[in-house]
């Protein structure tokens, strides 16, 4: 049994509440671990999350989610189920509000206009780097507005429930006054649905990929919606190896690109692009 800080690795030992670096010296999960882990996040009623299940997790009261691998079964090329599931992530949903306050003066389009909207704007990180957690401050204080800028309408396509963590409808996680959220829905139809019913000014998504995830981005830029989104790359030149994610720079989608990088010392860095991928911080 692991756990990673995002630094540093430790093994927990077979004394509880104690952690080691000694692999030699690690707790060895058993296959009834794994099963009494499963009864217990999922209230006694596995069968009530089969849905999430299908999808890889099962999210917990706090917006924590619980990553699952095992036995995939498909049928007719569609992934139905797990079974013999031997495999947990468990991350650990937390808020660091404020993170993301120092952005933004470089999203407003005119920061002498108290009603500014903000630019179309992409986060590039690889996996584990706080994409998400910068996200979701980003929503919350637009969201709320500032002294002198107002605050924005902002809806949240939250497919994997990590933003605003809803647990049976409700946002575990503050995402400001002004956000309104469709939990557990595919960002491309997600998109497409709210901007539709609920006018949104700023459409706020995490982790988009798929060839309809850039449908639903021109989509909404066409329905005079500002995106706020987020990709899974080291930096531009690996968003250009990907055919999908390479038509966001070529259509010319997004006036800003927010690239997080982390350095030798584990020190995130931020560096913000225009439009021409030109550095402006």
């Amino acid at each position: 049994m692991t756990l990673y800080d995002g630094q540093n690795e430790w093994f927990f030992t077979n004394t509880p509440g104690y952690l080691t670096k000694d692999t030699s010296s690690a707790y060895i999960v058993s296959t009834q671990d794994i099963s009494d882990m499963l009864v217990f996040i999922s209230r006694y009623s596995l069968f009530a999350f089969e849905e999430e299940v299908r999808n890889g997790f099962i999210t917990l009261a706090g917006g924590h989610r619980v990553g699952l691998s095992g036995q995939a079964v498909f049928h007719e090329g569609q992934m139905q189920t797990l079974r013999h599931i031997s495999y947990m992530n468990i991350r650990i949903s937390h808020e660091k509000k404020g993170c993301a306050r120092h952005l933004l003066p470089y999203l407003y389009k005119d920061l002498q206009q108290r009603q500014s909207g903000i630019y179309n704007t992409l986060l590039i990180s690889p996996p584990g780097k706080g994409k998400t957690t910068l996200l979701r401050d980003l929503i919350r204080l637009l969201s709320n507005g500032t002294d002198r800028q107002a605050g924005l309408k902002i809806s949240v396509v939250d497919e994997r429930s990590e933003i605003a963590g809803c647990y049976q409808g409700v946002p575990q996680n503050d995402v400001g006054m002004r956000t309104d959220i469709l939990d557990g829905c595919p960002k491309s139809s997600g998109m497409m649905l709210l901007i539709r019913t609920m006018s949104p000014q700023v459409v706020a998504v995490d982790e988009l990929g798929s060839k309809e995830d850039v449908q639903a981005v021109a989509y909404a830029i066409h329905c005079g919606c500002s995106i706020l989104g987020s990709v899974h790359a080291s930096d531009f030149a690996e968003l250009k190896q990907k055919p999908v994610l390479r038509e966001f720079l070529e259509q010319g989608y997004f006036e800003r690109y927010l690239v997080i990088s982390q350095q030798e010392n584990k020190q995130r860095c931020y560096h913000m692009y225009n439009a021409k991928q030109e550095l402006i911080c």
